[in-house]
């Protein structure tokens, strides 16, 4: 049995490190991670702990996220070093382990992956990385409240549509897109038509 560190422990943790409208956006993805794991008979318990984790780094100056990238002798290619903010998810896992002793891959690899994605993920991956972008308190406007509904029937038809939407936002608003953004997105493309769905 995997033993976790206490919720109180990592929001206490947390309160030092990034702001309350940061920490209300954790709770939120938090929140939805559990509700979509239990519809798509994934762990809730891990589901609830990645999403907690997820943005440890979020607030962690350019160059801390790309030393302790390095440390981590990742592979970094020249958009995370012109964009060192891309990295935070990465290092968010570092944290989680190091700083929480968090041990199982799966959580782990959520947290790594909640913001660019990558094919073959696992579903706790997916409902993480759906979660961030689609959690209650991103809104609820009527193309989200779809995004919602989509996700709680077909996971990877709402990676999918996520993709979308934020390489929507990323385009409109001149911003860089990391190839595996496109990666995922295809990915869940493919999987979502063989679901006929």
């Amino acid at each position: 049995m995997a033993i976790y560190p206490t919720r109180e422990a990592v929001i206490a943790w947390l309160k030092t490190q990034v702001s309350p409208h940061r920490l209300t956006h954790i709770l939120g993805v938090e929140q939805m991670g559990r509700e979509l794991a239990q519809v798509h008979g994934v762990a809730p318990e891990k589901a609830a702990q990645a999403g907690l984790m997820h943005d440890l780094a979020k607030f962690f100056p350019p160059q801390h996220l790309l030393t302790l990238a390095q440390n981590e002798k990742m592979a970094l290619d020249d958009i995370f070093l012109n964009n060192p903010h891309l990295l935070h998810a990465d290092v968010s896992a570092i944290v989680a382990r190091e700083e929480f002793g968090i041990q199982d891959e799966e959580i782990l690899e959520a947290i790594r992956n909640h913001t660019l994605g990558k094919p073959e993920m696992s579903p706790l991956s997916c409902i993480v990385f759906v979660a961030d972008v689609l959690e209650p308190n991103r809104g609820d406007s009527e193309v989200l409240d779809k995004m919602r509904r989509v996700s709680q029937k077909n996971l990877h038809k709402g990676v999918r549509k996520t993709c979308d939407y934020v390489l929507q936002h990323l385009l409109k608003h001149q911003k860089t897109i990391h190839p595996r953004m496109i990666m995922t997105r295809n990915w869940a493309l493919k999987l979502s038509h063989s679901s006929f769905s």
